[in-house]
């Protein structure tokens, strides 16, 4: 009990001072009892003494043994403390040579992983303010084109200066519906980083969503003369937002028509796969470089200039990325011979 009593007057105290007191209690313990049993047997002095002597050098040993076990813990603990202190403050985590408690060694382990997930973290932090950066420069760029535009012709409209007045209200028109969607993308991009992106969904036919959207983006493909190709559709059902799915399907649509060349060909497919539902675009653009593959559907991104189309802000793939994750899916994209592959990969629907 005293002993108890001591541990815990002393539990702020170092490990080694705890050890310490473990072994005083246990050898006290022994003598009193050692001593005790003596004096019941009517032990001779001489016996006494060897036996008080033997209780002395263990009790010696014994406190010995506990404080260069203790401080020997201590050391590897400042040690393991010195390293976390370097990855906290930004650095990788490195685990003190030499060896270790098993209780440590485990430690040592969890902060090697949650020094990897922190870097992973920053990592993402750092692409996410890149991302943000852009976007910022490039929505100021792509909004300050079209308001220059307007106000030059509206200026042209007001002097009485416009030499076909129907043909600059045509082209008003079509720089205020430029900007609707611009500002309709920013909207629906807020609603998925804030998450409050609410899904309708039902059960539906991918021949149906898919249909609405080659009929979507067939005027387009038309005027830029690409030719839609929609043969791969397996009847597989599926619980999706249609809305929004066809909002995902028209954005990869509208961005394979602009990037293939005139006389190319878009691929829309539907599949089963051991995963659930694969729906893919393919298109004709020649190939993504490897390195920008994994920014594609980064908020903001639109690649080099030769194949950035002079509308849109580079928000449709991250639009589509964020409605399929809301739909516990996934986006990819991956290179083919003479273009890419971009894959939606949906949950399928139950029998």
């Amino acid at each position: 009990m005293l002993g108890a009593g001591a541990l815990w007057l002393l539990r702020r105290r170092s490990l080694t001072v705890s050890v310490a007191v473990v072994a005083a209690v246990a050898v006290t313990a022994m003598l009193a009892g050692t001593l005790a049993v003596a004096q019941a047997m009517f032990l001779s002095s001489h016996d006494l003494s060897v036996v008080t002597t033997v209780v002395a050098m263990a009790a010696v040993v014994s406190l010995l043994t506990a404080v260069l076990l203790g401080r020997w813990v201590v050391a590897r603990s400042r040690e393991l403390a010195l390293a976390a202190r370097d990855f906290g403050d930004g650095g990788d985590f490195s685990a003190p040579a030499g060896p270790a408690t098993a209780e440590l060694a485990d430690l040592s382990r969890e902060l090697a992983a949650t020094s990897a997930k922190l870097a992973e973290s920053r990592d993402r932090e750092r692409a996410l303010e890149s991302s943000r950066r852009e976007l910022v420069a490039w929505i100021s760029h792509d909004l300050r084109t079209p308001l220059a535009g307007l106000r030059a012709m509206s200026e042209a409209l007001e002097d009485g200066v416009a030499a076909d007045p129907d043909r600059y209200l045509r082209q008003i028109r079509t720089e205020v519906e430029r900007l609707n969607d611009m500002v309709g993308d920013l909207f629906e991009l807020s609603r998925i980083h804030a998450g409050s992106l609410a899904l309708t969904r039902s059960r539906m036919s991918l021949y149906d969503l898919i249909g609405d959207a080659l009929a979507g983006a067939d005027p387009l493909a038309r005027e830029l003369g690409v030719r839609l190709v929609g043969d791969r559709i397996e009847p597989v059902p599926v619980e999706v937002d249609g809305k929004e799915m066809s909002r995902v399907l028209g954005n990869l649509l509208v961005n394979a028509i602009r990037r293939t060349p005139a006389d190319g060909t878009v691929a829309i497919a539907a599949e089963r796969s051991v995963d659930g539902v694969v729906l893919s675009v393919t298109d004709g653009c020649g190939g993504i470089p490897e390195d920008d593959l994994p920014r594609v559907f980064d908020t903001g991104w639109r690649g080099t200039h030769a194949r950035t189309p002079p509308a849109g802000a580079g928000l449709g793939l991250a639009i589509v990325r964020g409605i399929v994750e809301a739909h516990q899916g996934r986006a990819a994209v991956r290179n083919v011979s003479g273009g890419c592959r971009f894959e939606v990969i949906l949950p399928a629907a139950e029998a």
